[in-house]
């Protein structure tokens, strides 16, 4: 492998520095690296109902389907409060089901706030975040479940959420993304609800890594090595074998036919970069309106590492314009 496959050159001038410290500190991820993170995670956890800038949040804890303390899934729910600048007279709002990156292995549903409040902004909606398994604690199909579960959670509790039940949507970032993929090809599959709308932001797609972004990549906050660790926890002896299922990695689907219409972004850098634009190209071939913005030299979650740089204003200012198209155009009946 390359000693330096991205150089300082291919990065956007605005992102150069914060990338070559990123990765100086975080060469790449090992397991133990995961569980480093998630320690951290575990501190902001929202454990009562708070209003924090006019969003509510709150926890809700629903059933996994076996017994037992352990089968308790956690669902953070982020609605308009009965006060501030949302709509608190909006009964038919969106219901957008998320799911937090971190490659599998960590993250929490508070750590999606700071996206969550923008795209509030941009209209009163209902988000629902589950606290779903980790690779570093439960294999595949683990945190498929637990996402296809909160999903079936917001079609069967609209009323209670004040959610317009024909404009559910999913999405996520990074493995969020990918989760987003899988859930939309679950639900398709097993046709008990219907996804208006998927937004799976730079997603984490295929365990084989067979696009040229994907090889000898070692670009800031993500790169080859981590990608193949995360994959490899995630998918245990599973990991790319003949046979996975496109539910696992949604890289691997041969049929794009009924999936709904799609929206993402990623950068040029990004080990997801090419995996990303073909599943897009293939969703397009099918006849699926879709929505994709490339960012030249950006690498993963530059929006978020970088949120005072040109890029990721034009990436907040692009999904933004994405989601008002959404919830303005996208129904599908339940």
């Amino acid at each position: 492998m390359p000693k330096y496959n991205i150089t300082s050159e291919m990065m956007h001038k605005q992102l150069r520095f914060k990338g070559t410290i990123a990765r100086k500190v975080v060469p790449y991820y090992k397991p133990s690296t995961f569980h480093a993170f998630n320690k951290l995670f575990k501190h902001i956890k929202i454990k009562k109902e708070k209003n924090i800038c006019g969003i509510n949040v709150r926890n809700v804890y629903i059933n996994r389907g076996s017994d037992g303390p352990s089968a308790k899934l956690r669902l953070c729910i982020f609605s308009p409060a009965a006060s501030g600048k949302y709509d608190k007279n909006d009964t038919k709002m969106p219901a957008v089901v998320w799911f937090h990156g971190g490659g599998f292995g960590q993250g929490v549903p508070e750590a999606e706030f700071p996206f969550i409040k923008t795209l509030m902004n941009v209209h009163s909606c209902v988000f629902i975040v589950p606290e779903y398994r980790l690779s570093v604690d439960a294999k595949y199909p683990a945190a498929v479940d637990d996402c296809y579960a909160s999903l079936m959670y917001v079609k069967n509790s609209a009323e209670e959420l004040r959610i317009n039940i024909n404009q559910i949507f999913v999405g996520g970032d990074s493995a969020g993304g990918g989760l987003a993929c899988a859930v939309a090809i679950l639900a398709r599959d097993r046709g008990e609800v219907n996804i208006a709308f998927q937004m799976p932001l730079y997603p984490m797609l295929d365990d084989r890594m067979l696009t040229e972004s994907s090889k000898h990549n070692d670009a800031p906050m993500w790169n080859t090595k981590s990608n193949e660790c995360a994959w490899e926890l995630y998918l245990g002896d599973l990991y790319q074998t003949d046979n996975l299922s496109c539910y696992a990695a949604p890289g691997r689907l041969d049929d794009f036919s009924g999936l709904p219409p799609a929206a993402t972004y990623i950068g040029t850098i990004d080990p997801f970069y090419d995996e990303t634009v073909n599943y897009f190209k293939r969703l397009s071939d099918e006849g699926i309106e879709i929505k994709i913005k490339c960012f030249e030299g950006c690498f993963h979650g530059f929006e978020c590492f970088g949120s005072s740089t040109k890029p990721a204003k034009e990436a907040k200012k692009y999904i933004d314009d994405v989601f008002e198209y959404a919830v303005k155009n996208y129904f599908k009946e339940n």
